[in-house]
């Protein structure tokens, strides 16, 4: 089963003031839509994944994603229109071409939507399912002079929440039928085409953004959200062939012979690699560039180092700190340790002091004893939100 999510970012956010719309307004140095996005972009579940945006929005959508916008879940962004329910409608046509199985519709300004909520969504065996808190606050019904009319009762009565869950085929089919009604929500647009929609517990700290408190408060969530550290190792092997140097480290240093490999064969890059997708559960290096594709061949491997570094922040991460191991008899790596160390720190945008490399040897025991090749470990650490 195929599962998409509809990002709403049409809307004009007037009530919160300020010069851009509120989706583009930054929270801890990143847009809301940026927040939002990479929530579905790290969900393991999520496959496809459409934005509807205001047509006149191209440049805030493009400056706020940034590289999250070569990620390969990410369709072209869609148009939306007038209201929000024009812009949905909009967005699951423009979604239709992916014929997914199911769908989540979600408002951009939902940044702290959790990948338990997501999960419990993406489980739904009905039509549509919605989140929703239950509310808890006594209810007045008062007329316009602010006078007490009746005490409402509350059992029966739900917050609704974003997502909204249905199947893709049925609730496109219900937009496209009441597009002429002016209705608040999907779980509306669901009830008014006869689909029956079902109640999943919702999240407190989902909130929309709406006014400016709810900046000021989303500011406060993101400064004290908890973070976990993840740990990934790599190692890596190329055995020695002909050349007159190895690369190391993204290094070049002389030597009697090279090494062989589909790409440079940088051993301790390629170490690094998998020690990184490793701490966010990304597979390996031969995953992410297979060496029976030619277009790798001869690569740099800074160029895997890179992606795995970006694949990090995708998932809102930061690396932490990075040591390589490098094990072989020859050559000397002491003379080039801090030309590597730099080097590599650059590659992952890391203070110098946070990446360290060393070498040993293994007694002239095993194949790299009878300098037959090199080997090299990777550990690597990365903050992550959960």
């Amino acid at each position: 089963m195929t599962v998409a999510a509809l990002i709403v970012a049409a809307g004009r956010g007037v009530r919160t003031g300020g010069d851009l719309p509120k989706q583009y307004r930054k929270i801890k140095g990143q847009t809301v839509l940026w927040h939002t996005m990479q929530r579905f972009i790290s969900h393991q579940g999520i496959d496809q994944i459409q934005v509807a945006i205001h047509p006149a929005d191209h440049d805030f959508y493009e400056e706020a994603l940034g590289p999250l916008q070569q990620n390969p879940k990410l369709l072209p962004p869609a148009h939306g229109g007038a209201t929000r329910q024009d812009s949905v409608r909009l967005g699951l046509l423009q979604l239709q071409s992916q014929a997914p199985d199911s769908v989540l519709i979600h408002d951009a300004a939902r940044p702290f939507v959790s990948g338990a909520l997501i999960s419990r969504l993406i489980d739904l065996e009905t039509d549509g399912a919605i989140a929703v808190l239950p509310v808890v606050d006594t209810l007045k019904r008062a007329d316009q002079s602010g006078i007490i009319l009746e005490t409402v009762e509350r059992t029966e009565l739900w917050r609704a929440q974003t997502p909204q869950a249905f199947r893709f085929a049925a609730i496109l089919a219900a937009h496209q039928d009441v597009a002429a009604q002016n209705l608040t929500d999907d779980a509306a647009v669901a009830q008014a085409a006869g689909l029956k929609v079902h109640l999943v517990e919702g999240d407190a700290d989902n909130f929309k953004l709406t006014t400016e408190a709810d900046f000021q408060m989303a500011e406060r969530l993101m400064q004290n959200s908890a973070q976990e550290t993840r740990i990934g190792q790599g190692f890596d092997v190329h055995r020695f062939d002909e050349g007159d140097s190895v690369t190391l480290c993204g290094i070049d240093i002389p030597h009697e012979r090279g090494l062989a490999g589909h790409s440079d064969a940088d051993v301790g890059l390629h170490a690094v690699t998998d020690a990184l997708l490793g701490a966010i559960g990304e597979g390996d290096i031969g995953a992410h560039f297979p060496p029976t594709e030619e277009k790798w061949r001869g690569c740099p491997s800074h160029v895997f180092v890179e992606h795995a570094a970006t694949l990090v922040r995708q998932k809102q991460g930061r690396i932490i700190n990075v040591d390589v191991t490098l094990i072989c008899e020859a050559p000397k790596i002491a003379p080039y340790v801090q030309k590597m160390r730099a080097k590599l720190s650059e590659m992952l945008s890391l203070d110098p002091e946070r990446v360290s490399i060393k070498a040993t040897t293994t007694e002239r025991l095993g194949f790299t004893g009878r300098r037959e090749g090199i080997a090299a470990q990777a550990m690597a650490s990365v903050a992550l939100t959960p």
